[in-house]
Formats: structure tokens, C-alpha cells, sequence
């Protein structure tokens, strides 16, 4: 079979298989063609894979050690081939590769019989089968899912519904992967209805790395997906061991398994306690963990720049700019390197917004400090929500649990819920060969209204809000969740770009849209207001850029939307024209002012409060670079514009009209406005009225044409005056001034392509 860009060169004689071929390549193999394991040699020309198909059985020095050398194969630095021909003579090779944990061991080459062990070279090899500890296991229970602690031991729950035959395979020493247990289960004794379970005695309470064969019926016709030779993932694992260093390429075909860490406490003090902040006074920060402090412009040290500790280290920036909610993007564990497993247009990128979920429970280990690990990793996180806390700040989860890292049928990669139960897990349409149904449009589509898969979601809610004690969730794909097991759905808002017939619109979401939320008791700020998000254009490339600049993703400009309502204001991308760059800098304004004045939950992005540039590329997911870092010397840079987002959000959390609980009424807002119809008008102008909430009256206008709008401003209210607050048309500090400049004229003269706040004052 031939697959880009090189064919398989191999020889197939009496049952065994050598050949050249890329480590891409054999991730096919073992999916399509039954190839029990797969090892590699690398050199400075290529990369030697051998792998072994049945009828050969493989195993280290006895059948119970079967699949350590199987295991090797996720564990790039222990590599290993042993051979074993109807139970005479074995022949093996043993060899370590260098990486940043493991030090390089010699080639050990050996040979041996049932009846006796001749080691050619053994300084370096130990008695295996001497070292196996004596664990004792029984029964145990059905609940909870995953590994818990009992007074009698570690007991492992699992399910699933099909499977056949459950082993649990162990490996009681982290720093020796190479030293596997295997335990099979009894249906007869270690299964309640659909559960398998077992306790396990004299573990260690830490450090130990588990996984599961399961085996069931083949058929993929039949949804069925089950291959006993890999070694999966705890649907429920807590922690998550795989490689410790983001985008450590030696470590890139590094497999996932589940650990614990029952020893660990954690004081968080008097967190239990805060309390939570009013919804209608939230504002949103969307940010991604690692791109927020990866660049060197952090100015922090190279073992937590891009984890959960140098998020600690930026808090008192979040708290100058005056967000008070953090939204992340996805932090559980997920792997960087899926696009990497076969040759493909994306297998130059690295997964860095993280929407592949590996694991719904454990935090994303990459993101602990100095490669820590998954324990290090739960211990910073919760370090880092306990941090934004204390600051006044809380977290969101941008969660997905629309579909997971295991891909489609064509280029499968099966690490947990596609072996234990596929069928169960995700939608599959037995008609069509391609099974697993794409409403996510990334290969699968988690079943989540199947009732042990909704269990396990809100499970994982309940594990990060008990555990890691995050406030609230953003759920990515709603949609699909909405789907039953068939697939059937159980039972669009462009804002100003100075469109044509875009003003009464733009209105209805400034005021809450309440076309939308303004019904079973739903509030203004159920709405969550924003021009950008982490899809798509940044703020500074939607007034820069017309079309999308995604050649560098690999697709030939296939990904991305194509519907960006974006004006680059007279030039496409970086220009040093100063009228357009005016123009833009004009426009961030307008934008970042209305949604700070608009009723409803606002959200800005990360960088946009400097203007941080992804060069138009619309749909950046995978480059861990400076497209996605955060620009830290951009920010000192920009600091007049940093200065005028700052103002906005300060003026926004200190008056009442803003941010209300109720919509608004005609005694709320005043339009001035009789020209709705006018489809070419697009010039909108409001008051709001304080009536019994205080704060005094607001006017706002924005003027979307191309020439100056004079207006005659409503008279502000008995005894006060018009104060000018914002005006985006002028230079920075004049631009927002917080207590206000006096001396407001009866008529205004708003320019073109800008805003203007006032607030009547005595």
C-alpha cells in the first residue's frame, strides 16, 4: 500500500514482517492491517520501524509481560523487539534513546529457552520477572468510575457495555515503564451489570500508571472498534501521564495513561468562602493559558513561561486592565501533536488552542511548570484559580465535550473511549462505512445525551468545580449536545462595520437583545457580547484585513470562514500609511466602547488591548508562535490604546445603568432615532436614563458613515451638564477622560467612523 509521501517497502515471509517505513505510516498499519507492534530506530537519514504481525506472540521473558513490550511502543524511550517462535528459542534487543527524563542505556542483546537464560550482555538488564511485586487484588466495587482509594487498597472501575474481556495493566513504578503488571478480570467476580472492577492491594499511593486491554466483538460493521493490543486511557482518570515538555518533538509518539496521586492536599484557605460576583457584572477575558506568558516578552524565566504558575506572575496585569472573569481556553489534557501522527498539509503545526480532548478530568499536564508532570500540573492549577481569586478574578472553563482527540475511522487514533466503547461513546451510523457521525467537523461526535456518557460530563462539571473550584463553563459546540443517540436535534448576530440596514440591529444587541434572551425569565446579561473571539480575526485584523491569510496552516486557504464582515479601512494587512492607520486604531475604539456600553455580559480577547496581530489568519489552532503568543512588548508599546480599553471597562463597572438585570423600558433608554427605515443610515444615538438607579444619564453616539454627523444633543437632565467622556476621534489622553471635560456645546459635531460617550453631571 502506498502512502504519502513514501510506499511501504517490506518483506512478508512465513509469518513475519520487516520493512521501512515512517512513524505516520505505522499508526496506519497497526488501524488497518493488524500489525500487533511497532518500534523505531531513528537516525540522521530516516526513521527504521519493524513490526511484528500476527501469528507471531511477543512478550518479555514470560506471557504475563506480554504487553510491556507492546507499551514500549508509547514510550519512545525505551525501545525494545523480542521474538518468540512456538515457545523455543527467544532472541531479543533492547535499546534506549535519549531524552530529557530518561538517560541513554547501552543495546542489550540476548537469547534464551524454556529451560535455560543465556544474557550475551546484561549490565544494564534486570531479572524482570524477579522484580515483580506481589500484588494482591479482590473483587472491589463498581463506584466511582476511574481509581479511587479504599481502606483495602486502589480499587479501578470501567466501563463498558460490549467489551468482553477487561485487564487492567499496571505499572507501579513511573520511573520504570518498562515493568508492566497485568490483572485480568473475572467477569464473574469483577463485573456489576456493565461495570468492571477490581481493588487492588499494596500499591503505591502515588506514582503508579495504569491502563486498560479491552477486548469485545469485531465487526465494523457493527460499530465495534475494540483491538486488545493497546492499552487505553481511564475514561475517568484523574491525572494523565504522558510527555511533561509542550512541543518536545523526541517525546512526540508518547502514549497517555492514567496515574493518581492520593497523598496530595491542598489548602485553599478561605476560597470555599467568596463570593461569587453578580452576573450582570461580569466581563470577560477570553486567554489562553500557555500563549499568555510562552513569549520571551513575558520577561519570565524559561521554566514557567506558558503554564499555569506564569499566569500567576501576569495577574496584576489582568487586574490593571479590570476584567473580573477569565475565560480559558480548553485545559485538559489534550495532545499538541495529533496533527503530527501521519504525513498530512497540517503536520508541520502544533496544537495550541487545545480543542482535542485526550481526557475530561485531568488538567492539561504540559501546562505544569519546568515539566512536572500531571501531579505538578493539578497542584498549579489549583494554585493559579486559588491566585485569580484572591484577585477578584474567576475562571471559566472553555470546555469540549463535542468530540475527542481519537479522530475518524479513516485515520483512526484510538487512546481510550473508541476502545472501551465505541458504540457508546460516540454517534455511529452503521450504514455508512465512515461510522462515527461529524457534526463537530473534527472526525467524531461525542454521544452526549447517551446516558452514561452524560453521567461522565457532568461528572467532570462536578470534579472541576469541587476540585479545581472554577466557576463557570463555556461550552464549545453547544449544538451538538443538543443531538440525540440518532444524531436528531432534540427539541446569528453581525454587529458595525457601517453596513447598510445594520442599525436597528445593532440597537436591539446594545440593549441586551432581548429578541433573543428576553423570555423564561432569561436576563440582559444571559447575552454574552462580543465583536471577537479566539475563531477568527483578532480586533486589530478586522479593521487590517478583508480576506483571510491562511496559507500558513497548510490547507491552501481551505480553513477558516470566508465570512469575516471585516473593512481593512483602505489598505489589505501592516501598512505605514498614518490616515489608515488612524482609521483603524479609530475603529478598535468604536468597537471596544460599545461593547462596553452594551447591556449584557461583555467579552473582549486576549491582546486586543494592545492590538495584537495574527497577521489575517483567521484560523490560527496550530502555530505555537508569536501569531498566538501575547505580545508583551506590544503592550508598552500600544499603551495609549491599553490606556483607553482600561478606561472603558473602569467606566463600564462604575455605573449602574451599565451592566443592568432587567431590560430596558421606554422610561430606560431614549432612541434618537426616526429614521429606522432608512436602510443607508448609519448613525445611532441614545440616552440612558438613570430614573432610581443613579449614576446620572449617559449619551452615546456612533457614527458609521464616511463624513461627519452635527447633532443636537438632548438637553441633560435639570441642574446638570453634559461631561465629555470618550471621544474616539481624539488624541489619546483626550480620548476618554474619566471625570469629564466641561463646556459641552448645545450641538456636536461627531466625525466620521467614531463614537462619542457623555455623562450628565451637575
Amino acid at each position: 500500500r502506498k502512502l504519502y509521501p513514501w510506499p511501504i517497502i517490506a518483506i512478508l515471509l512465513n509469518g513475519w514482517m520487516f520493512g521501512c517505513w515512517t512513524q505516520a505510516q505505522s499508526v496506519v498499519l497497526q488501524e488497518h492491517s493488524g500489525v500487533m507492534a511497532s518500534f523505531s530506530i531513528r537516525s540522521s537519514l530516516s526513521t527504521l520501524q519493524l513490526s511484528l504481525c500476527p501469528p507471531l506472540s511477543i512478550g518479555f521473558v514470560g506471557r504475563a509481560h506480554l504487553d510491556t513490550l507492546r507499551h514500549s511502543v508509547q514510550q519512545p524511550s525505551l525501545s525494545s523487539i523480542l521474538f518468540c517462535r512456538q515457545d523455543k528459542v527467544r532472541l531479543g534487543l533492547l535499546w534506549s534513546a535519549s531524552d530529557k527524563k530518561h538517560a541513554k542505556m547501552p543495546a542489550v542483546i540476548f537469547a534464551y529457552s524454556q529451560a535455560e537464560k543465556q544474557v550475551l550482555n546484561q549490565d544494564h538488564l534486570h531479572d524482570i520477572e524477579g522484580e515483580r511485586s506481589k500484588l494482591i487484588s479482590i473483587p472491589g466495587q463498581p463506584s466511582p468510575l476511574g481509581a479511587s482509594l479504599l481502606d483495602t487498597g486502589v480499587n479501578f472501575a470501567l466501563f463498558s457495555q460490549h467489551a468482553t474481556s477487561v485487564t487492567l495493566c499496571l505499572f507501579p513504578d513511573i520511573e520504570r515503564r518498562h515493568i508492566m503488571e497485568e490483572i485480568k478480570l473475572d467477569p464473574g467476580k469483577n463485573k456489576t451489570g456493565d461495570i468492571w472492577h477490581i481493588c487492588v492491594k499494596n500499591l503505591p499511593l502515588s506514582g503508579v500508571l495504569y491502563g486498560y486491554h479491552v477486548d469485545g466483538p469485531r465487526g465494523w460493521e457493527d460499530g465495534h472498534r475494540f483491538n486488545k493490543t493497546l492499552i487505553l486511557l481511564d475514561p475517568y482518570a484523574k491525572l494523565v501521564e504522558g510527555r511533561h515538555f509542550f512541543g518536545d518533538s523526541s517525546q512526540k509518539m508518547a502514549g497517555f495513561l492514567g496515574t493518581y496521586d492520593f497523598t496530595a492536599g491542598f489548602d485553599w484557605e478561605d476560597d470555599d468562602l467568596c463570593q461569587k460576583l453578580p452576573e450582570k457584572d461580569v466581563i470577560i477575558y477570553e486567554m489562553n493559558v500557555r500563549a499568555f506568558t510562552a513569549d520571551e516578552s513575558s520577561g519570565l524565566g524559561s521554566n514557567i513561561r506558558g503554564s499555569y504558575l506564569g499566569l500567576i506572575e501576569k495577574i496584576p496585569h489582568l487586574v490593571d486592565l479590570g476584567v473580573n472573569v477569565v475565560e480559558l481556553l480548553p485545559v485538559f489534557e489534550f495532545d499538541e501533536f495529533e496533527f503530527q501522527r501521519r504525513s498530512n498539509p497540517r503536520d508541520h503545526m502544533i496544537n495550541t488552542w487545545g480543542y482535542s480532548t485526550v481526557n475530561f478530568f485531568s488538567p492539561m499536564s504540559r501546562y505544569a511548570s519546568n515539566g512536572g508532570g500531571p501531579a505538578a500540573a493539578s497542584l498549579e492549577f489549583k494554585k493559579m484559580v486559588k491566585a485569580l481569586h484572591k484577585a477578584g478574578i474567576e475562571v471559566i472553563l472553555d470546555v469540549v465535550y463535542n468530540h475527542t482527540n481519537e479522530a475518524d475511522d479513516e485515520y483512526p487514533y484510538t487512546t481510550s473511549f473508541r476502545g472501551i466503547d465505541n458504540l457508546v461513546y460516540y454517534m455511529v451510523d452503521k450504514n455508512s462505512y465512515v461510522q462515527l457521525i461529524n457534526y463537530s467537523g473534527c472526525g467524531n461526535t461525542f454521544n452526549s445525551n447517551h446516558p452514561v456518557v452524560m453521567t461522565l460530563i457532568l461528572d467532570s462539571l462536578r470534579h472541576w468545580v469541587v476540585e479545581y473550584h472554577v466557576d463557570g463553563f463555556r461550552f464549545d459546540l453547544a449544538s451538538c449536545l443538543c443531538r440525540g443517540t440518532d444524531g436528531v436535534p432534540l427539541s446569528s448576530p453581525p454587529l458595525i462595520r457601517g453596513d447598510a440596514g445594520m442599525k436597528g440591529p445593532f440597537a436591539t444587541r446594545l440593549a441586551g437583545s432581548a429578541d433573543l434572551y428576553h423570555v423564561n425569565n432569561r436576563r440582559p446579561y444571559h447575552s454574552i457580547n462580543f465583536i471577537v473571539a479566539h475563531d477568527g480575526f483578532t480586533l486589530y485584523d478586522l479593521v487590517a484585513y478583508n480576506m483571510k491569510h491562511n496559507k500558513a496552516n497548510g490547507e491552501g486557504g481551505k480553513d477558516g470562514s470566508n465570512d469575516n464582515y471585516s473593512w481593512n479601512c483602505g489598505t489589505e494587512g501592516e501598512t505605514e500609511d498614518p490616515e489608515i492607520n488612524s482609521l483603524r486604531s479609530r475603529q478598535m475604539k468604536n468597537f471596544h466602547l460599545a461593547i462596553m456600553l452594551s447591556q449584557g455580559m461583555p467579552m473582549m480577547l486576549m491582546g486586543d488591548e494592545y492590538g495584537h496581530t495574527r497577521y489575517g489568519n483567521n484560523n490560527s489552532y496550530g502555530h505555537d508562535s508569536s501569531i498566538n503568543h501575547y505580545q508583551w512588548q506590544q503592550l508598552e508599546k500600544n499603551e495609549s490604546h491599553f490606556r483607553f480599553f482600561v478606561k472603558c471597562i473602569e467606566f463600564r463597572r462604575q455605573h449602574p445603568l451599565l451592566g443592568r438585570d432587567s431590560f430596558l423600558t421606554t422610561k430606560d433608554v431614549t432612541w434618537h432615532e426616526d429614521n429606522w427605515d432608512n436602510s443607508n443610515s448609519r448613525f445611532l444615538a441614545f440616552t440612558l436614563h438613570e430614573n432610581t438607579l443613579g449614576g446620572g444619564d449617559t449619551y452615546a453616539a456612533f457614527n458609521a458613515h464616511d463624513f461627519s454627523v452635527s447633532v443636537t444633543l438632548p438637553p441633560p437632565p435639570s441642574g446638570k451638564h453634559w461631561y465629555r467622556l470618550a471621544d474616539t476621534n481624539l488624541p489619546a489622553p483626550d480620548d476618554f477622560v474619566m471625570n469629564g471635560v466641561p463646556g459641552v456645546q448645545a450641538v456636536y459635531n461627531i466625525a466620521a467612523f467614531s463614537s462619542v460617550l457623555l455623562h450628565a453631571k451637575p
